[in-house]
């Protein structure tokens, strides 16, 4: 007996392509008061209107016939300070859909959910210290982390990477139905803001998913003090910064800590290198030199790209001997946006 249309899954549908009601209620030719009705379920949707759905949205008739639930993340965008719910709407929707393909893919592989220690900065002191005691439970070298993508991949943690359609938001956790992270990163980043993005949700798994910290706390904050520490360790970086901070002393130091610039004066301002007058001085000059927000190409860090979901894929065609039709099709998509998501 086929599946009822889910009314969640054509609301989904229309945020992930970033159409509000009423412009897709437009494209559909009818009013945005019937449209609510249906996304409701206060009207009955007959056969003509999932063929509009398809052929409007670019979802294969299967997608809105699924029945898991569509979630919401706790944990906060790592996002400029203000960014409108039209951009974020999309970008969760996106997630959501993402998601279900990983917990297809976990289920299918009998891919085990990754566990990761649990560090609650309330107990441990700071979240720097909670990045000290992670890297020692990690066993990681002192000094640089060389592949932060890698690392985190290897315990077990999902990142994927999409373009959010915005520059204004970098990255975002969610969690499947069986507790496996997925670190959503914005593949418009740079490499040293993708490294940074990393750390901060790597973070925010670490001290506030299982800790469930109070309202009044600013897990943001802590992310980023966090990821600070975690990828200039205090006792590694203070002797880059011993012989005074400059823009050519800051260009050669990302070269080695593979993070921005700007963090770098951050971090050295953090650790009492600077005084106020230093620190607006060299924020001048960035202004000036117009890299503020986009620092000289000849100082850009390597991608980093993930592997572990793409080898999913990979391990999951192999086992069911399935070609990238099958594969769009079990996934509820149509042929070439699997293609664009996955190749």
């Amino acid at each position: 007996m086929q599946k009822q249309i889910n009314r969640n899954y054509i609301i989904l549908a229309r945020e992930s392509r970033g159409l509000s009601q009423v412009e897709f209620a437009t494209k559909l030719g009818m009013s945005p008061a019937n449209l609510s009705k249906i996304e409701q379920g206060m009207i009955s949707i007959d056969d003509s209107y999932i063929n509009e759905f398809v052929n409007i949205l670019g979802y294969p008739e299967s997608f809105y016939r699924q029945e898991q639930e569509i979630k919401q993340s706790f944990m906060s965008y790592r996002k400029r300070q203000i960014v409108s719910p039209k951009l974020l709407t999309p970008i969760d929707a996106k997630m959501n859909v993402l998601r279900l393909h990983v917990e297809l893919l976990m289920k299918e592989l009998q891919f085990n959910s990754a566990e990761l220690p649990i560090l609650n900065p309330e107990k441990i002191g700071t979240p720097q210290k909670c990045a000290i005691k992670l890297r020692k439970l990690w066993d990681m070298k002192e000094g640089v982390v060389d592949n932060i993508t890698k690392l985190i991949e290897s315990k077990g943690v999902i990142i994927d990477s999409f373009t959010f359609g915005t520059d204004r938001v970098d990255s975002r956790t969610m969690l499947s139905e069986n507790n496996q992270p997925i670190i959503f990163t914005n593949k418009s980043l740079l490499g040293d803001r993708l490294r940074f993005s990393l750390a901060y949700e790597l973070g925010h798994l670490i001290m506030h998913l299982a800790t469930s910290p109070n309202f009044e706390r600013d897990i943001s904050h802590e992310a980023n003090l966090f990821s600070a520490e975690f990828l200039m360790p205090e006792t590694a970086i203070r002797p880059d910064f011993e012989g005074g901070i400059t823009i050519s002393t800051l260009s050669e130091l990302k070269k080695k800590w593979k993070v921005s610039m700007q963090s770098l004066l951050y971090r050295a301002d953090d650790l009492g290198y600077l005084t106020y007058n230093q620190k607006r001085y060299i924020l001048t000059q960035f202004n000036q030199m117009k890299i503020r927000k986009r620092e000289p190409e000849e100082f850009d860090v390597a991608k980093e790209a993930p592997s572990l979901l793409k080898n999913m894929i990979v391990k999951y065609k192999t086992k069911y001997k399935s070609d990238n039709a099958q594969l769009a099709e079990r996934l509820n998509l149509g042929l070439s946006e699997f293609i664009e998501i996955y190749s």
